[in-house]
């Protein structure tokens, strides 16, 4: 999500009253299925996800699931990223609602691992498919000892667990070699690309937001 002058997706939620961010959380999802459908984009599809959704909005999850079975695309094709920055006060809950989506064929990940409140919560109670370290732990870790030891423990529990580790935030060769050294292949940054919303093509924009407007 960036605002239409490149701005993040923390400035633009902030622009929301708080009694709407949650309906704008679940409509962007249902949008950006409608774009990935115009764009014939067939690979995984990362949706950002703000877990007390739940609270407010019955729908929150399963509107997800409509909107791509709407466009015919696979669930198994969809991660839902849990945003760890907002409390979860009842993990074991979330996960067993999670699971039933789970179930589905929904894939889960946590985001921003380790600069939130419910990250080791929900890796002991949920389990998710992925955890994305926060940019703050992969910041020139190639340099830093302390972050080092941090991020090799998490690594091998994700790693006894079963669960994927994604590194955020990579900007250089040398974090990315650091995280390569202990098995993480997985990564995301300007490294390998900044957000480009200018390179999409215009007119399928639009299109994708009266779909959305159509529901």
């Amino acid at each position: 999500m960036r605002g239409r002058a490149g701005e993040p997706a923390s400035v633009v939620f902030a622009s929301f009253d708080p009694s709407q961010l949650y309906h704008f959380d679940r409509q962007a999802r249902t949008c950006a299925i409608a774009l990935a459908a115009a764009l014939g984009i067939d690979t995984s599809l990362s949706l950002n996800f703000l877990p007390k959704s739940l609270d407010t909005l019955p729908d929150a999850v399963s509107s997800t699931i409509e909107a791509a079975h709407a466009v015919s695309i696979p669930l198994q094709q969809i991660i839902l990223e849990i945003t760890e920055n907002e409390i979860i006060h009842d993990p074991l809950r979330f996960a067993s609602m999670m699971n039933v989506y789970r179930a589905q064929g929904l894939r889960f990940a946590i985001d921003d691992f380790g600069a939130g409140y419910s990250g080791l919560n929900l890796l002991a109670d949920f389990q998710p498919d992925i955890v994305k370290l926060d940019i703050q732990l992969v910041r020139s870790i190639d340099s830093n000892g302390p972050r080092q030891a941090i991020v090799r423990a998490l690594v091998q529990a994700c790693d006894d667990l079963g669960i994927d580790v994604l590194a955020e935030g990579v900007e250089t060769y040398a974090e990315q070699r650091w995280f390569r050294r202990i098995g993480v292949d997985l990564f995301q940054g300007y490294l390998y690309g900044r957000p480009a919303f200018e390179a999409l093509p215009q007119p399928l924009i639009p299109a994708a937001v009266e779909a959305l407007a159509a529901r």
